[in-house]
């Protein structure tokens, strides 16, 4: 999870003490390669690290597109930005549609364990209880859309100070990452806790 972070905060610290585009990507994608080159080191998980190189090079496409459409150094730190809500925007598309069709995203995850990828529908309690899951699990995207959104709109319209806009939006990147999945997670726990998910045979 650090390693999503760090590289994050170096980025908007660098940019916006420097103004230099360049360096504060180079710095960020250095910060992201330690991290792996640590994980590999030390025989544990690379995924966070993957995703951090990854978030950084798709950001780093958007900054570049926003340069050779003529946009200035913090227009295109401000395009960094974009792929994250893109991203937030359709995971929450998708797991909201999910619920609405009642066929919750959690409940294949249920299904997945018990070996029957739809045999949870056949339950009501589950079905519900899959939902409320799901509502859970989506409810970080939604927030980080609702709160970020608007900044990166603002600033795209002339509304805000772009500068300023990407320092919020770096912020709220760091606040509104792990932070608020992990306790979308253990909110998760909690319920899962308080509730018998597992499908359980009916007596014969």
């Amino acid at each position: 999870m650090v390693e999503a972070a760090v590289p994050t905060v170096l980025f908007t610290v660098v940019f916006l003490t420097t103004r230099d585009l360049k360096l504060a990507l180079v710095i960020s994608l250095a910060a992201a390669l330690l991290a792996l080159a640590v994980r590999v080191v030390q025989r544990s998980s690379v995924q966070f690290a993957v995703n951090a190189l990854l978030g950084i090079g798709i950001g780093a496409l958007f900054a570049a597109r926003a340069a050779k459409g003529g946009g200035t150094a913090d227009e295109q730190a401000l395009a960094y930005f974009l792929p994250g809500l893109l991203y937030n925007a359709g995971y929450a598309v998708v797991l909201a549609f999910s619920n609405i069709v009642r066929w919750p995203v959690v409940g294949f995850m249920v299904g997945s364990v018990t070996g029957d990828p739809t045999g949870w529908r056949s339950d009501r309690q589950i079905v519900k209880l899959c939902s409320l899951l799901t509502w859970v699990l989506v409810a970080p995207c939604i927030l980080r859309v609702v709160v970020q959104a608007p900044i990166y709109l603002a600033a795209t319209n002339g509304l805000m100070d772009t500068g300023l806009a990407v320092g919020i939006l770096g912020g709220c990147k760091l606040v509104m990452g792990w932070p608020l999945q992990i306790a979308s997670l253990a909110a998760m726990a909690w319920l899962l806790s308080r509730n018998a998910t597992p499908l359980e045979e009916q007596p014969a």
